[in-house]
């Protein structure tokens, strides 16, 4: 009860603050899901308000689920003559605590840009502070971090300073980075990119070279441009070995999408290691198809896909293992409504999912 209190009240200050304001904006996002077995249903909901000033804007962010009250935010952000301004405070609505407040500002003035970043959160402070100019070819950047240690005192304790150099070298152009901490010198780094071979044009080599108290490395990392592909999208992984040697070249995926009398048609395989690309990523299987279209629709625009995805060793006939099926139609200018269904026929009982959404702007 006390919970929707301050929901309540919160809700009314908003309604207070908007009777004077110049422009007030803001969006509400509802989703619910139901799942069949067992029966559940899960709740997320965001309400977004916005009031605009002057060149000012102040904004209430606040989240929803079928938990409760699970994040507040208020951020404000605008200019003072030349200072850009802005601030971030973070509650925890559920344990009704303050969270942490994060200050920043930035300067430009005759070619040179300060900014600083002062952050509060509970039994700690962190100011950051940073400057940046040019002069001729010659770029100079610092960094000073005081405090953030989480040491639970409210002090500015020395935690170190970073200073990035971009300068031009022979033929080259050089990044160079110093870092100092508690201990004193950290390292030191000199760092030039796409370094052409003049017989070789489809390989550039970047390098790195450190020194630090007691060692020096030096790395070169080759990368290989396999060119455009028409039509079809290749995946083509490269092997490397040290510094100098590469490796087996190997094909591990691919992939075609394309559009056909305003229907786009979407197809991917993938069967080698790391992330995996497109409508695959996130997920265990290996292949997938999409068929999306995009209408005027009868009110507004109207957008449907179905994707069936491929598993491996699949169980189902020619190894379909998920059907998902998304549509949503703007009712309205501010009402857009939608809904989704996946089902998964590796589960039992398939239908895994149902969800129904709308979002409502102003």
């Amino acid at each position: 009860m006390k919970k929707a209190l301050v929901l309540s009240l919160a809700v009314v200050l908003g309604l207070g603050v908007a009777s004077f304001a110049q422009t007030l904006s803001g969006s509400w996002d509802t989703t619910i899901s139901i799942v069949p077995s067992p029966v559940s249903m899960t709740l997320s909901s965001e309400l977004i308000v916005t009031y605009a000033v002057s060149g000012w804007s102040f904004t209430s962010d606040t989240v929803l689920s079928d938990a409760g009250w699970t994040s507040q935010h208020f951020d404000v952000s605008g200019s003072l003559g030349a200072f850009t301004l802005g601030s971030v405070l973070t509650f925890d609505p559920s344990a009704v605590a303050f969270t942490s407040w994060k200050v920043t500002g930035g300067l430009s003035l005759a070619g040179v840009t300060f900014d600083g970043v002062f952050t509060l959160t509970p039994g700690d402070t962190k100011l950051v502070l940073t400057g940046a100019g040019s002069a001729g070819n010659v770029d100079v950047e610092v960094a000073l971090t005081l405090g953030g240690n989480n040491d639970e005192i409210c002090d500015f304790n020395f935690n170190g300073v970073v200073v990035t150099v971009d300068f031009p070298f022979c033929c080259a152009n050089v990044i160079s980075e110093i870092a100092f901490n508690c201990d004193g010198f950290e390292y030191v780094t000199f760092e030039v990119d796409n370094i052409a071979l003049p017989n070789l044009p489809w390989i550039t080599l970047d390098a790195l070279l450190t020194f630090t108290v007691d060692e020096k490395t030096l790395v070169l990392t080759p990368t290989v441009d396999f060119g455009a592909v028409a039509c079809f999208d290749i995946y083509v992984t490269q092997a490397t070995q040290g510094n100098l040697v590469i490796g087996d070249i190997t094909i591990s995926g691919i992939g075609i999408s394309c559009e056909i009398g305003g229907v786009e048609f979407t197809g991917i395989s993938f069967w080698g290691e790391g992330t995996k690309p497109g409508l695959l990523k996130g997920t265990p299987y290996w292949e997938a198809y999409q068929i999306a279209t995009t209408d005027d629709g009868c009110c507004g625009p109207f957008a449907f896909d179905i994707t069936v995805y491929f598993l491996e060793g699949g169980l189902q006939l020619f190894d379909v293992a998920e059907l998902d099926a998304n549509m949503s139609i703007q009712i309205a200018t501010q009402f857009t409504f939608s809904m989704g269904i996946q089902i998964d026929l590796t589960a039992s009982p398939a239908f895994t999912s149902w969800t129904l959404g709308f979002l409502v702007e102003w």
